[in-house]
C-alpha cells in the first residue's frame, strides 16, 4: 500500500514524479496517516483533510528553501511523512519521538514551531520580509484554517502584509463547508459558500477590523447588503491588499497544482482559498470529525468504541457538572469559551443554558475583556480556558479584569504537564504569572471533590479568581452533591508527623499545592513527615504556614508548575516577611521546556512522583530524617 511513498525520502523525490502519479501518492499518504494515528493516537481529522494540499505544496514549491508555515500544526503529519520522517511516525507524540506539531529542532522543513493558532501569517510575513531585505528570492507560505482566521492576530498580520511587496502566499484551508457535488449548479455552490460559517465569521471580524477605517467599513457594509451574487471573501481580502484566488477544491490535485504554479509567478501578497473536508477519505472521521479530532489508539476497521470499563471522572467533567449546577442556582452565571466547548467540558451547559453560553471563537484576548464587560453589568462570568491559552490574554487579565477587581472566575484546564501535546500546551507557568497580579486569587484543588468545592469558593468572591486543575482524572475522590464551598484562602493539615506535636521543632513538613498532594502523602508515609494540603497559592494561608514552620525543622513545597516564581517562592517570601529563617526545599518543574510523553513518566523524570519526592527530601534532609527514626520505630 505504500509502494510509491517508500520511494519518497524528501520533497525532492516527490518533485521527480510525474503529475499523474500524485493521486496515488496522496492515497498512500492518507493510508499511512490513518495507520499511524490508529497505533499511537493523535490528531486525525485535520491531517486527513490536508493530504492533497500537502502533496501539492511540496510538489510546486522548492521546500525547504521556500518556507511553509503551518498554523497550529496539528495537520502536519502528511508533511512530516513527506519530509524524511516516515519511518519515525510510530514514535509520534511519545517520549523521545516525533512531536505532534512542527518543531524547528526536528527538521529543516519545520520552518516555524507552532501549536497555538493564528500565528502563521505573522511568522510567514516576517520570513518574507527578511528574505527581501537579504536579497534572497524565496516564497513564504502560511497555511491557516478558517477557525484560526477568526482571531484578531490573523487580521493584524493581513493588515500589515497587504501593504508590503513580498513573496507571501496565505492559504486559507476552509474545512467548515462541504464541497458541492460536481452536478450542482453554480448558484447552489455560491449559496453554500455564502451561508458557511467561515463567511459569517470573516464578515463580522472583517467589519470590526475595518471599523477603524470609515471608507472601508462602509464598503464592508455595502458588501454585506449586496453580496448575494458574489463571493464576499474575495473583496474583503482584496481590500487588505491581497490578490484573492478561489475558492478551489482542496482535494483536487488537478486544480491545486496548476493554481499554485500560477500563483508562484505573481508578484505581491497572494491569498488562496481552498475548501477541504475534515476526515477526508475515512468515512467515520468524515461523519464525526470532532470525535476523530484527537483520538487515542483504535482499530480503523472498527472505529472508536467506548471503553469497556467506566473511566474515572475527569477534572473537565467535574467542571462541566459544577457549571450546570451553579447556573441552575444562580441566573447571573454566564459561561465563556474561546472555541474549546468540548475540550473545556461545556457541551451540556450549552444545551441547557444556550442564552448564557458564549463561544467567542479563537480569540482569547476578547474572551477575557468580554467577560470583564459582562461583570461590569452585574453578571458572574466563568471563563473556561486552557492554562496555556490564558497566556495569550495576559494584558487583558491585568488591564481589564484585575485592575478593576471584577468578579470573573477562570477555570484553568490543562494546568501542569499535559503529556503528548508537549511544551506548547503544558500549563507550567500559570501559578507564577497569576500570583504576581494584585487582586488575583488562585486555588489548586488536590482532587475532584476539592475542584468542585473550590470552584464554588471562587464563584462566591467579589474579585477575580482562578482555579487550576490538570488534564484527565485525579485521585478518583468522588464529588458530593450540592455547591458547598471551602474556606477562602485556607489550607488543612492532611497528615501529622509521627509522634505528633510535642512542643519542639522536629521533622519535616511537606506543603503540597494541587494534585501532587497524593504522591506527597505516599512519600510522607515512609519519611514520617507532616503533609499540608495548601489549596490556595494566593491568598496563601500564612497563619497555617507559620504554625507548621514553628513545629518543624524544615519545609518542602511540591507543585506541578514552574519552580521559579511558583508556589514554593510564595512560601519563601512569606517566611522571609515573618523573619523566619529555616531550610526550605522547593520541588516543581525545572527551568526547561518539557517535551511530549506519557504524563506519569514525565512527572517521574522531574522527580514529582512519590519516589522522586522521597528521594529529593532524603538527599537534602538526611540528617533530620535520621533524627526522627527512633520516633518512627516507637510508633511502629
Amino acid at each position: 500500500m505504500t509502494k510509491l511513498l517508500e520511494t519518497i525520502n524528501d520533497p525532492a523525490d516527490l518533485r521527480q514524479l510525474p503529475r499523474a502519479q500524485l493521486k496515488a501518492v496522496a492515497d498512500e499518504l492518507r493510508a499511512c496517516v490513518l495507520d499511524n494515528v490508529a497505533r499511537t493516537g493523535g490528531h486525525l481529522s485535520s491531517n486527513l483533510g490536508t493530504v492533497e494540499l500537502t502533496v501539492a505544496l511540496h510538489y510546486v514549491f522548492n521546500t525547504p528553501d521556500d518556507r511553509l508555515v503551518w498554523d497550529v500544526g496539528h495537520q502536519t503529519y502528511p508533511h512530516k511523512i513527506l519530509t524524511g520522517r516516515r519511518d519515525r511516525m510510530p514514535t509520534l507524540r511519545q517520549l523521545g519521538g516525533l512531536s505532534g506539531f512542527p518543531q524547528r529542532a526536528e527538521s529543516e522543513y519545520d520552518t516555524f514551531g507552532t501549536a497555538h493558532s493564528s500565528t502563521s501569517i505573522s511568522a510567514a510575513l516576517g520570513m518574507a520580509l527578511a528574505s527581501r531585505q537579504k536579497g534572497e528570492q524565496r516564497h513564504c507560505v502560511a497555511i491557516i484554517g478558517d477557525g484560526a482566521m477568526t482571531a484578531g492576530m490573523a487580521f493584524e498580520a493581513l493588515n500589515n502584509a497587504g501593504v508590503e511587496d513580498c513573496k507571501l502566499l496565505v492559504i486559507l484551508n476552509d474545512n467548515d463547508m462541504s464541497i458541492s457535488p460536481p452536478v450542482g449548479a453554480l448558484n447552489r455552490y455560491l449559496a453554500q459558500l455564502m451561508s458557511g460559517q467561515f463567511y459569517s465569521a470573516a464578515k463580522n471580524v472583517g467589519k470590526n477590523v475595518l471599523r477603524v477605517a470609515p471608507p472601508l467599513f462602509e464598503l464592508a457594509k455595502r458588501l454585506e447588503e449586496h453580496a448575494k451574487g458574489m463571493v464576499l471573501p474575495a473583496t474583503l481580502f482584496e481590500k487588505f491588499g491581497f490578490n484573492y484566488v478561489g475558492p478551489i477544491d482542496g482535494h483536487d490535485l488537478e486544480s491545486l497544482i496548476p493554481t499554485l504554479e500560477n500563483i508562484r509567478h505573481l508578484d505581491g501578497p497572494q491569498f488562496l482559498h481552498v475548501v477541504t473536508k475534515k476526515g477526508q477519505g475515512y468515512k467515520r472521521a468524515e461523519a464525526d470529525p470532532v470525535a476523530y479530532h484527537g483520538p487515542g489508539k483504535f482499530d480503523p476497521a472498527i472505529g472508536l468504541v467506548p471503553p469497556a470499563a467506566t473511566p474515572k471522572t475527569t477534572f473537565t467533567q467535574v467542571f462541566g457538572e459544577w457549571l450546570c449546577d451553579m447556573a441552575e442556582q444562580d441566573t447571573r452565571l454566564v459561561g465563556i469559551t474561546p472555541a474549546m466547548r468540548e475540550g473545556s467540558g461545556m457541551v451540556e451547559f450549552e444545551k441547557r443554558f444556550p442564552a448564557r453560553y458564549y463561544d467567542v471563537g479563537i480569540a482569547e484576548q476578547h474572551a477575557v475583556t468580554f467577560a470583564a464587560g459582562l461583570a461590569c453589568e452585574g453578571l458572574k462570568p466563568v471563563v473556561a480556558i486552557y492554562s496555556t491559552f490564558l497566556q495569550r490574554a495576559y494584558d487583558q487579565l491585568i488591564h481589564d479584569v484585575a485592575i478593576q477587581n471584577l468578579p470573573v472566575v477562570f477555570a484553568l484546564d490543562r494546568s501542569g504537564l499535559v503529556g503528548a501535546d508537549g511544551a506548547t500546551h503544558a500549563g507550567a507557568y500559570d501559578i507564577a504569572f497569576l500570583r504576581c497580579i494584585p487582586n488575583m486569587a488562585l486555588a489548586c484543588p488536590a482532587d475532584e471533590r476539592e475542584c468542585r468545592q473550590l470552584l464554588s469558593s471562587a464563584f462566591e468572591q467579589d474579585g477575580p479568581v482562578a482555579v487550576r486543575y490538570p488534564r484527565g482524572a485525579g485521585a478518583g475522590v468522588a464529588t458530593e452533591p450540592g455547591l458547598a464551598a471551602l474556606p477562602f484562602g485556607k489550607g488543612e493539615i492532611r497528615r501529622a508527623r509521627a509522634g505528633g506535636p510535642d512542643g519542639s521543632r522536629k521533622g519535616i513538613a511537606i506543603l503540597a499545592f494541587g494534585t501532587l498532594l497524593y504522591p506527597a502523602l505516599q512519600a510522607a508515609e515512609k519519611l514520617g513527615a507532616t503533609v499540608v494540603n495548601m489549596r490556595w497559592v494566593k491568598p496563601l494561608d500564612v497563619e497555617l504556614l507559620l504554625k507548621v514552620a514553628a513545629e518543624h525543622e524544615a519545609l518542602v513545597t511540591v507543585e506541578e508548575g514552574a519552580v521559579m516564581g511558583g508556589a514554593g517562592s510564595a512560601v519563601g517570601e512569606a517566611l522571609q516577611a515573618a523573619g523566619i529563617v529555616m531550610p526550605l526545599l522547593q520541588l516543581g518543574l525545572p527551568d526547561v521546556f518539557i517535551e511530549h510523553g506519557d504524563p506519569a513518566r514525565l512527572l517521574a523524570m522531574q522527580g514529582l512522583d512519590a519516589a522522586g519526592i522521597e528521594a529529593s527530601i532524603v538527599r537534602r534532609f538526611a540528617g533530620i530524617i535520621e533524627a526522627g527514626r527512633p520516633a518512627l520505630k516507637a510508633v511502629a
